[in-house]
């Protein structure tokens, strides 16, 4: 038989279970397709996609210019870096190309770029981008309060599938809290109706990267109501196993296939827009903005805040709650 250690090596690195010529014990098998099944659960499935997703930009972007992907040149990649910034794409999106680069390097047997870079072409020139970028002014999207989202949820009116999925995409959204990335993961299996209101699963998120898995306690609602718009749309969509919300067709035609993150932040615009909102001011994440921001301004305490919100550094809700208080009790207020 050949070197076992060289059969594991190649079979790890993305080769072939067991290289042409060769064989192996059934046992050494098995367990090698069992060490290669957890190597590819490593990452979380929507870190998964969004490395897929970059990685097919790479790729086109190097072919148009008659480079090599695999194994791409440091010097290719810094530029491919420099081109997203001249895009626009923030520092954060930047860096996780890069990571989904050097990923699908790794999962080739290929040592990343950014490993195989003795002038650091790629640190630096990342470096520089993240530095003029904290030098140019941000505008973060604006939180949409409950009052606003009411008016959302009425302007998305009539019995169509896609109105009644809008409604209960943009009512949830709030009332958990949820990042777009969750909200489009959610499965039926997730969700738990319960005399209180429901229960939600939130499997994978961006400070669960193990997927341990949080339970979010969503009450029915007196205003925006969460619970009658979920009901209203799980009368709709049918109780087969699947994504919780489906993707609608250019024809508002329910598909079988979950909503993509991005269809959810253009769903928020639409609906802004029809209130007099600014659309370029608001985003997917204002929903979930606008939890924190409503539950500070309520009183809330940060431990009932980080039930829902699920963020481990209390600082970040600390600084809603600030803004909640900003003109509570103002130094100037007796005098001004």
């Amino acid at each position: 038989m050949a070197d076992g250690n060289g059969i594991i090596a190649e079979a790890l690195s993305g080769e072939a279970l067991v290289p042409l010529g060769q064989t192996i014990p059934p046992q050494l098998a098995a367990e090698i397709e069992a060490a290669r099944s957890y190597r590819a659960r490593s990452k979380a499935a929507n870190t998964v996609r969004a490395y897929d997703s970059d990685w097919r930009q790479f790729e086109e972007w190097c072919w148009t210019r008659d480079l090599d992907p695999m194994p791409a040149m440091p010097e290719a990649v810094a530029t491919y870096l420099a081109s997203l910034a001249q895009a626009g794409r923030a520092d954060s999106t930047i860096g996780r190309h890069l990571a989904a680069i050097a990923w699908h390097h790794r999962q080739a047997g290929h040592v990343a770029p950014q490993h195989r870079d003795p002038r650091d072409v790629i640190a630096d020139t990342l470096a520089g981008i993240r530095r003029e970028q904290r030098a140019r002014p941000t505008r973060k999207k604006s939180a949409i309060l409950a009052a606003d989202l009411a008016r959302m949820i009425t302007a998305a009116e009539g019995s169509s599938p896609r109105a009644i999925r809008d409604r209960a995409v943009m009512a949830l959204g709030l009332a958990a809290a949820l990042r777009r990335s969750e909200l489009v993961a959610l499965q039926l299996a997730d969700l738990e109706l319960v005399r209180e209101g429901l229960k939600l699963t939130i499997r994978h998120s961006k400070t669960d990267q193990e997927g341990e898995g949080q339970i979010i306690a969503v009450p029915s609602g007196k205003i925006l109501r969460p619970g009658l718009r979920l009901n209203e749309w799980l009368s709709v969509r049918g109780g087969e196993a699947g994504p919780l919300f489906y993707r609608t067709d250019a024809q508002g035609v329910m598909t079988k296939k979950p909503m993509s993150d991005r269809s959810v932040a253009r769903l928020i615009q639409r609906y802004a827009g029809k209130v007099g909102l600014d659309p370029v001011a608001v985003g997917a994440h204002s929903l979930r903005s606008g939890f924190l921001t409503e539950a500070a301004k309520a009183g809330a305490s940060l431990p009932k805040m980080q039930e829902v919100s699920r963020q481990k550094k209390v600082e970040v809700l600390l600084g809603y709650v600030r803004d909640a208080a900003l003109f509570e009790n103002h130094a100037g207020e007796s005098f001004l």
